[in-house]
């Protein structure tokens, strides 16, 4: 018997508990705010929620939710999302007219294209190709 898609060869604890990546939840100063330039960036309408909370379904990606906090960012994110393009030129010029910032230069290595950029509030993802 082969066991369930993250199960391992025992499961976890003699047990299978199974999962999936419902939404990818972004600390946000001003989830509204931020949650629009997303949505102009990757598709789809923004949804502001109640408490302060607004989240966007974009084609081809898990629901991204902006929850409010009080503190600003400090540091480097953890974990950032990557965004395939086509062109990483062409792509970061329209996300630095939507009010990203790049940080620092393109980079090709064997993989393809990258470029890091910020959002509006400072939260790190690349643009990718290749």
């Amino acid at each position: 018997m082969v066991p369930a898609a993250g199960c391992g060869s025992h499961g976890v604890y003699g047990a299978c508990v199974r999962t999936r990546l419902s939404q990818i939840v972004v600390d946000a100063a001003d989830p509204a705010s931020l949650v629009r330039f997303w949505a102009a960036l990757l598709g789809g309408e923004p949804v502001d929620r109640a408490r302060g909370w607004s989240h966007l379904d974009a084609p081809g990606f898990p629901r991204l939710a902006f929850q409010p906090v009080p503190e600003s960012k400090a540091g480097k994110n953890r974990l950032h999302l990557d965004v395939a393009v086509d062109a990483v030129d062409d792509a970061t010029r329209v996300a630095v007219g939507l009010g990203a910032s790049a940080v620092g230069a393109p980079v090709t290595d064997d993989q393809g294209s990258f470029q890091v950029l910020r959002d509006p509030e400072g939260n790190e993802f690349c643009l990718v190709s290749g």
